[in-house]
């Protein structure tokens, strides 16, 4: 017998501990940090593949906090990193029946504001508070979550000058470009729990495009809200974007806020031009040039305000 089948035994044996019936368990494709099963109509199974662990220790955490504001993701039912009965750490989640989305979901933009309610828990943000609780309000705070932040495009443009990957004078077009969105941007702003890979492939929807669950967290961390709409088109930030304000009572112009989402789409973009081809993933931001060329046709089809004022 083999180690995939020494492995699907093993899966078999998770199955038979939540009382379904092995005949039941079924591997969706995909998923890069994690192999998925559904176990019958009610239970979804994840296990760790090897150099993911940790991702999968954050989301046990995470989930619960998500779930403590309302946001509509799965619910852990067990989490065991012994390895008893598989030979990696995996989480056994209820199962939310759903489609992947090929438009903007109803529903996304107030679930992502639910989230971004859960702020940092830093005591300083608010006199008094003891720490663990986030300034937003009583509600439950991951911890070990890891924090990310604006990072430094001028000093991504200069390295790619330097390796040839652009000419000087893009350079300082570039340069001049992030100069002008950082006098929009509130760098020493609150810093928000993010889901961290808000794409079509991590949510599920019903029939009618409502959305019924954000699933995998593995990317989440605390951040500003606006990197949490990095990894959507333009064309669906720019969409989403209104009813995100309205639901999160932002106290950003969406100006501001759309600079700041712009400030993520191209700087990720211009890190990503010296990575080596990735192909056979279905994520739109796999290929090296998918976001540079996505700004392109978002900048070049007539953007909506506030966006056109932002080049």
């Amino acid at each position: 017998m083999g180690e995939q089948d020494d492995f699907l035994d093993q899966v078999a044996a998770v199955a038979r501990r939540h009382g379904v019936d092995p005949e039941e368990v079924r591997e969706v494709a995909g998923g890069v940090a994690n192999r998925g099963f559904v176990l019958g109509e009610e239970l979804f199974l994840r296990v760790s593949r090897p150099g993911y662990e940790d991702d999968l220790r954050k989301e046990i955490r995470v989930v619960p906090a998500a779930r403590s504001v309302g946001v509509l993701t799965p619910a852990v039912i067990e989490y065991d990193a012994d390895r008893r009965l598989i030979d990696a750490p995996y989480v056994v989640m209820q199962r939310v029946h759903g489609t992947e989305p090929t438009d903007v979901p109803e529903g996304l933009a107030e679930q992502l504001a639910r989230l971004h309610h859960l702020k940092h828990p830093d005591p300083a943000a608010r006199p008094g508070a003891p720490a663990g609780e986030p300034a937003s309000g009583p509600a439950e705070v991951p911890v070990g979550v890891p924090e990310d932040g604006w990072g430094d495009p001028w000093g991504t443009i200069d390295d790619l000058a330097d390796r040839g990957y652009i000419d000087p004078g893009t350079a300082t077009w570039l340069t001049d470009w992030f100069t002008r969105l950082a006098r929009r941007v509130d760098a020493g702003g609150p810093k928000v729990l993010i889901h961290g890979d808000v794409a079509a492939h991590n949510l599920l929807v019903g029939p009618g495009n409502d959305l019924r669950a954000l699933i995998d967290w593995g990317d989440a961390a605390w951040a500003p809200p606006a990197m949490d709409f990095a990894k959507l088109p333009l064309t669906q930030v720019a969409a989403l974007l209104p009813a995100y304000r309205q639901h999160a009572h932002s106290p950003d112009s969406e100006h501001d806020l759309a600079a700041a989402i712009l400030w993520f789409h191209l700087s990720w973009a211009l890190a990503k031009l010296p990575a080596a081809p990735w192909p056979g993933q279905r994520h739109w931001t796999a290929p090296t040039t998918s976001r540079l060329l996505g700004l392109l046709h978002f900048f070049t089809t007539t953007p909506p305000a506030p966006w056109a004022d932002l080049v």
